[in-house]
């Protein structure tokens, strides 16, 4: 009873959790001027024409009033939701920022309080376009790069293991997070092809896997990430194509949402893939181009390609049987490597992402992976 009681006085429920809670509480009895606001939940085209119908003040209005929600819900103009999610993240920052002197937490929690709180100030620096923020457990956030709106082409980061709120960037190692790969992705997409409209996004909306235990070796939270993933693509403003980046765990995440993503969706590119819970392209059910590429020094290349009671991922999708377009990663080292700048692999996402096909570098040094892309040598 003692322990027990001492865990409750020290134990306090986690404050992301309850912001959110509090917001989708005032949210589902709001109105805007005599006008009832639309569910949470309600499909992206109620959204979009709701928010269509407001004026400027009345947008700004709950932007300001409930910018949890508003952030964070599909339909809403990208331009509202990172005005939302600014002020929802200056909203948890003050939070975290108390949580972190509070005396009756622990000094672990009160630690991990003041680096969210340092996250989230970083968050709202001059410029950012945070698409997506909610603090709840370990958070969820996506950052754009690029104007989202304008874009004839969308490219979506997808990580894997060991991506949180606090893992969304890093200034050691910065190319193993999700904001350095999609920097350098939208970098050299400009590089590229200078003359087109392209955006890329971070993306750490699902709770990933804490390091490469069972929850890694399964794809149960692969399951809940790709419906997130899902209704992601099917809200991106415009008719802009899409093509999804799936990095390691994020690779099993696209391959479980592939057979569901919207036609909008034209290119699924895998690097240091553990397997896409597919045992070929055709079991994915996707009319989108699939690639995949691998450094022959990634460790990934260890794990056993199989499925057996719900534990591995499936067939090697850099394998011969597979049927994916194999990808030159030259230059890039190891698990974390593929976004460096110089390397085959950053070369060649930036190529799909501008659609700029026609000189992609093949693993197998031909145009084997360029074949049936119309406009292409291979063509």
């Amino acid at each position: 009873m003692l322990a027990t009681t001492g865990w409750t006085a020290v134990h306090r429920p986690d404050a992301g959790t309850s912001l959110r809670a509090a917001a989708l509480a005032a949210w589902s009895t709001a109105r805007i001027d005599g006008r009832s606001v639309p569910p949470a939940d309600a499909p992206v085209r109620a959204v979009a024409r709701f928010f269509a119908d407001l004026d400027a003040s009345q947008r700004a209005r709950l932007a300001e009033g409930y910018p949890l929600v508003v952030g964070n819900l599909d339909g809403v103009p990208a331009p509202l939701r990172y005005r939302a999610n600014l002020r929802a993240l200056e909203q948890a920052e003050q939070v975290e920022e108390a949580r972190s002197r509070d005396v009756s937490l622990t000094p672990a929690d009160r630690t991990t309080a003041g680096r969210r709180a340092h996250r989230f100030a970083a968050l709202t620096e001059p410029g950012r376009q945070i698409l997506t923020f909610d603090p709840t457990g370990s958070g969820r956030v996506a950052e754009v790069f690029g104007d989202l709106e304008r874009a004839g082409r969308i490219s979506v980061i997808v990580p894997g293991v060991d991506t949180d709120v606090l893992t969304f960037e890093r200034t050691q190692r910065r190319l193993t997070a999700p904001v350095g790969m999609a920097q350098s992705l939208y970098e050299a997409q400009r590089a590229a092809a200078p003359g087109s409209r392209t955006a890329v996004i971070a993306w750490a909306g699902y709770t990933a896997p804490t390091g490469v235990g069972m929850d890694a070796a399964t794809g149960r939270m692969a399951v809940d990430g790709s419906v997130r993933l899902e209704a992601l693509a099917a809200a991106l403003p415009g008719d802009a194509s899409v093509a999804l980046f799936c990095h390691s765990y994020g690779s099993v995440v696209c391959g479980v949402a592939a057979h569901a993503l919207p036609d909008r969706v034209t290119d699924l590119v895998v690097a240091g893939s553990p397997g896409m819970r597919a045992e070929s392209v055709a079991d994915l059910h996707t009319s989108a181009r699939v690639w995949a590429t691998r450094d022959s020094g990634d460790w990934i290349a260890d794990v056993p390609h199989l499925e057996v009671g719900g534990v591995g991922h499936g067939a090697d999708p850099v394998s011969p049987e597979f049927g994916a377009r194999l990808l030159s990663s030259a230059g890039a080292k190891l698990h974390t490597g593929y976004f460096e700048p110089g390397t085959g692999s950053l070369d060649n996402f930036a190529k799909i992402g501008t659609g700029t096909f026609g000189s992609i570098m093949c693993a197998t040094g031909d145009d084997a992976c360029r074949r049936g892309i119309s406009g292409t040598d291979g063509d």
